[in-house]
């Protein structure tokens, strides 16, 4: 519990700014977004349970990204081929699979997002220094909800909190998000990941 509350004391004071700044639109949001294809960083995750992970972070829109969680954890979360590949870092066996349109990511990991559309939006507020957004997918709201958390000057994605359809929160602190990086399709390739580990 000391620890969940220092991680979160910690996320409040990065997302904090100096100055206030006006809430972001969904446009801008939106744009934030459209304008990179790549992106890679680190990521500390507070996970439902209250456990703490980190690790790096990669993106490569549209549909792929891979959560590759620092030693001694062996466990690996990525996305590819429009599926959710779930490693467990315990074990050999092939790793969990399911959709990736059933996850709240997809929303932003579309080819074009688009925040503005009809009912994707169920909250949208600012306090001054951060914006917060929370989506859904409009056509099966029990997917879940993603929450992203922006600041402004330039717009930053800094942290995103997934709720997913059983009501479980799994929180994501971004550090810099390096954009426009170099990334491997092999990192993406979830076949390619089972064939490594066995």
């Amino acid at each position: 519990m000391i620890r969940k509350a220092l991680f979160t004391l910690a996320a409040t004071l990065v997302l904090a700014g100096p100055a206030a700044a006006e809430k972001l639109s969904l446009n801008a949001i939106s744009n934030y977004f459209n304008a990179f294809q790549t992106a890679s960083g680190e990521f500390t995750q507070i996970n439902a349970d209250g456990t703490i992970s980190t690790g790096n972070l990669f993106i490569k829109r549209p549909g792929r990204i891979r959560f590759e969680y620092n030693p001694p954890d062996r466990s690996l979360v990525m996305a590819g081929g429009g599926t959710v590949a779930i490693f467990d870092g315990k074990s050999n066996s092939n790793a969990e699979q399911f959709p990736l349109r059933q996850t709240p990511l997809n929303l932003i990991l579309e080819k074009t997002v688009n925040l503005g559309r009809r009912n994707m939006v169920v909250g949208h507020k600012s306090d001054g220094t951060k914006t917060t957004v929370v989506a859904q997918d409009p056509e099966h709201p029990d997917y879940g909800t993603i929450q992203l958390v922006f600041t402004a000057n330039p717009t930053e994605l800094r942290q995103w909190v997934i709720t997913d359809g059983g009501g479980d929160q799994t929180t994501v602190i971004l550090g810099e998000l390096r954009k426009g990086v170099d990334l491997r399709p092999s990192l993406f390739n979830i076949q390619h990941e089972e064939a490594r580990r066995k």
